[in-house]
């Protein structure tokens, strides 16, 4: 239970303006098929999380919980400096022939394979006593975050500021960070 809270408002808040969330407009903006988008989407953010967790998982009891926290502290830092760096919106035009569904999954899974998010899963899997519900979690704040992308589609940018949202959860994310970081080292 230790990473179910942190690790969905971490995936949360770090997928909010992401590419992947430009990518989920692009996709409900050619398809116009929300349900399969979504379907797609969380079968590869899943997957994405699954790895991440049993990554995290083998780490147990073969580094240090201090060390773990460094790279929680990492992890943060570089979604707080990602999100302030702008974002461009992949392309999608290349899976087409797979379907809305498969198109999604394989455009998403590739676009958040290695990405901070997958990161953030990896350092709260690593430091839980339930890595699979910190994978799980994550996986939540994803799909919770890609939802307003695949509803509203191309009107999301117009509707919410996303780049104000960016900058907010940049910031917040890299304090965090810094005092995650600060305490592993017990500056704090």
């Amino acid at each position: 239970m230790d990473a179910l809270v942190p690790a969905f408002l971490a995936a949360l808040l770090a997928e909010f303006g992401d590419k992947t969330q430009l990518l989920t407009v692009l996709l409900a903006t050619r398809f116009q098929r929300p349900g399969l988008i979504l379907a797609g989407i969380a079968a590869a953010v899943i997957v994405n999380s699954a790895i991440a967790a049993a990554g995290g998982a083998m780490l147990d009891g073969v580094i240090p919980f201090r060390a773990i926290n460094l790279l929680l502290a990492l992890a943060l830092i570089f979604a707080g400096g990602g999100a302030l760096l702008p974002q461009k919106p992949p392309r999608v035009g290349i899976y087409d022939r797979l379907g809305v569904a498969g198109a999604s999954f394989v455009a998403f899974f590739l676009l958040e394979f290695g990405d901070k998010t997958q990161f953030l899963t990896f350092t709260f899997a690593a430091r839980s006593q339930t890595p699979w519900l910190a994978g799980a979690a994550a996986a939540a704040g994803i799909i919770v975050a890609s939802l307003p992308a695949v509803a509203l589609g191309a009107a999301l940018p117009t509707t919410l500021p996303l780049r104000p949202i960016r900058f907010a959860v940049g910031g917040l994310l890299l304090v965090i960070g810094i005092g995650v970081a600060l305490s592993a080292l017990r500056l704090w």
